[in-house]
């Protein structure tokens, strides 16, 4: 999208350029907020004067309203932690799945030692002679 437009008059064939108008310009940037807060303030006023129950939806409709102008400044504030948070989380990940690791391999080996331990108990008991019943 061209920053500037073409304006072509008819008759003289000369084509002008003026700088459009920025979004905030084309929004009356202003005017238009103080519009927007006065309407919700004044539905706010109406809402707690005939059901104090209806508040809770009216800040979720607030919330509605207000989101697209501060979204775009919040998200650049929130992805440094947003990515802070997945490094993390990824490290953690890698740690837990070594720990985990460890902790496999030693209840194998322990397990193993027991393994170890019954048959050597059972050949033991195999070649044990026996003794003579006495009588």
């Amino acid at each position: 999208m061209s920053k500037f437009r073409v304006d072509v008059k008819p008759g003289n064939g000369q084509a002008e350029q003026a700088a459009a108008p920025s979004p905030e310009e084309a929004r009356g940037n202003d005017s238009d907020f103080t519009t927007e807060v006065a309407t919700i303030g004044v539905v706010a006023i109406g809402a707690a004067i005939f059901s104090v129950e209806l508040i809770p939806g009216l800040a979720l409709g607030v919330a509605a309203a207000l989101a697209p102008r501060f979204l775009p400044r919040i998200g650049v504030g929130v992805q440094p932690l947003f990515d802070s948070t997945v490094r993390g989380a990824y490290k953690l990940s890698r740690k837990a799945r070594s720990a985990f690791g460890e902790f496999q391999e030693r209840v194998n080996d322990i397990s193993a030692e027991v393994k170890a331990e019954e048959a050597a108990a059972e050949n033991a008991a195999a070649n044990e002679p026996k003794a003579p019943a006495q009588a």
